[in-house]
């Protein structure tokens, strides 16, 4: 169990390298217009994406 754990934050750290890693400017662009929205949305966008992602791993793990 400890290591699906790791390794699933080992996949993340490489997908969250990846754009600053090819493509930084406009990484930085995106940080910009990131910070520029209004908290109530970034929670909202954060909401949903865990949702996603907690559907997401029960049905992975519903299916092993």
């Amino acid at each position: 169990m400890l290591d699906s754990i790791l390794l699933a934050i080992c996949f993340v750290l490489i997908v969250e390298g990846l754009m600053p890693l090819l493509m930084p400017d406009k990484w930085k662009q995106f940080l910009m217009q990131m910070a520029l929205q209004p908290s109530q949305s970034l929670r909202r966008m954060g909401g949903i994406l865990v949702v996603i992602g907690a559907i997401s791993a029960y049905f992975l793990l519903m299916n092993t």
